[in-house]
């Protein structure tokens, strides 16, 4: 599913408000990436040009590809056409943002909060003033990389809707069934051994109001952005604050669709997922990675198996489909642990319900998981060279191993994907078929019907 670029549209929004004439290149659905650039810069003659970076790679380690392997190449395209400053931002900056700033010729990165930083780096460009000293920038200076510490802030803009219509062609995203994301709290207090969300958005929870997230949500509805997907690091973490906000959304009387894959099991009962019908949820992630405590020890999940059951049992009160996601091979896996897992899978699942395994985890520079394999001796690698996908595996368990238990359960199972599933060829014209046939979103609720139809015609998927 094509993501809406968020917050390269929130960046664009801020600086127009700043009084900048900003014009916005969207290469989701670019069949010659280069051409668009060069065409944009020519036409546009730009003073600053910002490119937005989402992901380093794609998670996979099965079939791992470095996504930011076209970054250089559009830097050049765009230097051929343009001395002006370039400057990088996105999520992908907080996580790597010097081995980032040295694949191409960039003036400077934003990390964190792009459309507070951007507006004020511009005025400084604007004015031929020095920027080396703006918190939230870092850059390369004569060969040394040098960053500026963010100053945390709960700036308005944080929780600004921006008006879609305006910078994306809305009808190719829709025609995909992609849903609009919308954050309801920026931070995550969790400490997860492999997670880099702490580098991107820090450990400390900023909080929209639950009335202004309602009012966001009948906003988009209304102009026909009807299926909308909460993008907190945990959305029911901390628990009141999930409450109140699915309170004001029953209270709006909105159209939308909405969904949440990142809830935790921990602060997940009855009570919470009744709030989540009233306030119109229409599917939900539980992101347990393991039902097995050795595992959730090693992960520091903060959560226990007993959680992880608990609330299986929730799910099976209530009517919102669920997708539950669990990750093999994290510290402390074995054979005994994969089983574990895929017993709970087997037995306390709903048929109508989906489970999307993953194996191995990417290893980011700077998270404990790093520390982990480098103890262990399963990394040797530099950390300026983890830019090229790296991934843990327990050495309790053979991969190889996990990856037949998976195939053999996804057989007999036709609920259950993996990243084979999500990077199929065929899954944008799913979409696009599913849209037409009038399938309302996630795509993710007819998994059976989908892998049933592809074995139909002769596609084991």
């Amino acid at each position: 599913m094509p993501v809406m670029p968020a917050g390269a549209c929130m960046v664009a929004e801020a600086a127009k408000r700043a009084g900048h004439t900003v014009h916005f290149l969207d290469l989701m659905f670019s069949a010659d990436a280069l051409n668009d650039i060069q065409s944009a810069v020519t036409r546009m003659k730009p003073d600053v040009v910002g490119l937005s970076v989402r992901n380093i790679d794609n998670n996979d380690m099965m079939g791992p590809v470095l996504l930011l392997r076209d970054l250089p190449a559009m830097v050049s395209a765009i230097r051929k056409k343009t001395a002006a400053p370039i400057v990088l931002g996105g999520a992908a900056l907080g996580v790597m943002p010097e081995e980032i700033l040295r694949l191409g010729d960039c003036s400077c990165c934003v990390i964190g909060s792009g459309e507070e930083v951007f507006p004020v780096l511009l005025e400084r460009i604007g004015r031929n003033e020095p920027f080396d000293d703006l918190p939230g920038i870092a850059f390369i200076d004569n060969g040394a990389f040098r960053r500026n510490a963010a100053v945390p802030s709960a700036c308005a803009d944080c929780w600004t809707t921006p008006d879609y219509h305006q910078w994306l062609d809305l009808k190719s995203y829709r025609s995909r069934m992609a849903s609009v994301p919308f954050r309801t709290k920026i931070g995550c207090p969790f400490h997860c051994v492999y997670c880099t969300y702490s580098n991107i958005e820090g450990s400390l929870c900023r909080f929209a109001e639950p009335g202004h997230v309602a009012d966001a949500v009948t906003r988009l509805s209304a102009g026909g952005l009807r299926d909308i997907e909460f993008v907190d690091s945990v959305f029911n973490e901390p628990y009141d604050h999930a409450m109140a906000v699915c309170e004001a959304l029953a209270r709006a009387g909105h159209r939308a669709r909405l969904q949440s894959l990142e809830l935790n099991p921990r602060s997940f009962d009855d009570a919470l997922v009744t709030a989540m019908e009233r306030a119109g949820f229409a599917g939900m992630g539980i992101t347990v990675e393991s039902a097995s405590d050795p595992v959730l020890n090693g992960l520091r999940k903060g959560f226990t198996s007993r959680e992880v059951h608990r609330a299986s049992e929730v799910v099976a009160r209530h009517g919102i489909p669920c997708m539950w996601i669990f990750m093999l091979g994290g510290p402390g896996e074995t054979e005994k642990t994969v089983k574990e897992t895929l017993k709970f899978a087997e037995i306390n699942i709903r048929p109508r319900d989906i489970a999307f395994f993953n194996i191995g985890i990417r290893i980011y520079p700077g998270t404990e998981l790093e520390s982990i394999a480098r103890n262990q001796g399963l990394l040797l690698r530099a950390p300026e060279e983890m830019l090229a996908p790296v991934f843990y595996v327990s050495p309790g368990v053979e991969r190889h191993w996990m990856e037949q238990e998976v195939k053999k359960f996804m057989n007999t199972h036709l609920n259950v994907i993996n990243n084979d599933s999500i990077g199929h060829s065929l899954l944008p014209a799913i979409h696009r078929i599913g849209h037409y046939l009038g399938l309302k979103p996630p795509l993710w609720r007819h998994t059976s019907f989908i892998r049933r139809g592809l074995r139909a015609v002769g596609m084991d998927v």
